[in-house]
């Protein structure tokens, strides 16, 4: 059973290796399940045992590519605290707002498959949801919680995870305004909408101003100001 189960694990891993040459090649709309198991040498049946579809073969290439990232895994290999809370936040705002300022335009094209994908089928979206969730979810709600235990944040109703949700599409959306040559909306200097996206979002969590200046940091918390530094004295 484990030389089975060995088998099925190199060859998932021979197609996705496969998938990706494809994709950097051709693009996610010049490549098809077609060219993916020919480049395997295998079946397109035999890939469809292991990935159900493109968007599926994809969606997996990205999750490796996030799990292969060291600064993300340092990241959510910390203890669950406010300050993991606001890193996670941060980062993901960092990420959005320079995707537009790539060199090789790869994310860029990422975000308009996904953006796509909300108006046809879903299925794209649907699939890089789940792993999402399944990477940082987790981490998000505990350090949430932590967040709330500590007096850093006001107690929530409903979902956590929802938090997580409203904050990734609220800067999915800023981030899809700076993908044209020019911009559909001028927020103004890069540094300036980072701070500010930040503050929205950990406000909107439900940190308050004392736990934002505290872990966000005074150049980026302008103003959560010194009355919220006095209050956490």
């Amino acid at each position: 059973m484990s030389s089975l189960r060995m088998t099925s694990d190199l060859r998932r891993q021979l197609i996705l290796g496969a998938a990706k040459r494809c994709f950097a090649r051709h693009g996610y709309t010049g490549t098809t399940t077609k060219s993916v198991a020919a480049a395997a040498a295998i079946s397109e049946a035999l890939l469809f045992k292991h990935f159900p579809s493109k968007a599926a073969l994809y969606a997996e290439i990205l999750s490796d590519e996030c799990e292969a990232d060291p600064a993300l895994m340092d990241l959510l290999e910390r203890e669950p605290s406010t300050a993991t809370l606001v890193e996670l936040i941060r980062g993901m705002v960092q990420h959005f707002l320079h995707i537009a300022d790539g060199p090789d335009q790869q994310e860029a094209q990422r975000l308009r498959l996904m953006a796509t994908s909300h108006l046809d089928d879903g299925e794209f979206a649907r699939l890089l949801y789940a792993k999402i969730e399944t990477l940082i979810g987790a981490v998000f709600v505990a350090s949430l919680e932590h967040a709330v235990a500590a007096w850093d944040a006001r107690p929530f109703s409903g979902d956590p995870l929802n938090l997580f949700w409203f904050a990734h599409h609220t800067v999915m959306t800023a981030a899809l305004t700076r993908l044209p040559a020019t911009p559909c909306l001028a927020y103004g200097k890069a540094d300036d909408l980072e701070r500010q996206l930040c503050e929205f979002l950990l406000r909107g969590i439900g940190l308050n101003d004392a736990a934002i200046a505290s872990h966000l940091g005074r150049d980026q918390a302008a103003g959560a100001g010194k009355t919220a530094i006095a209050e956490s004295a």
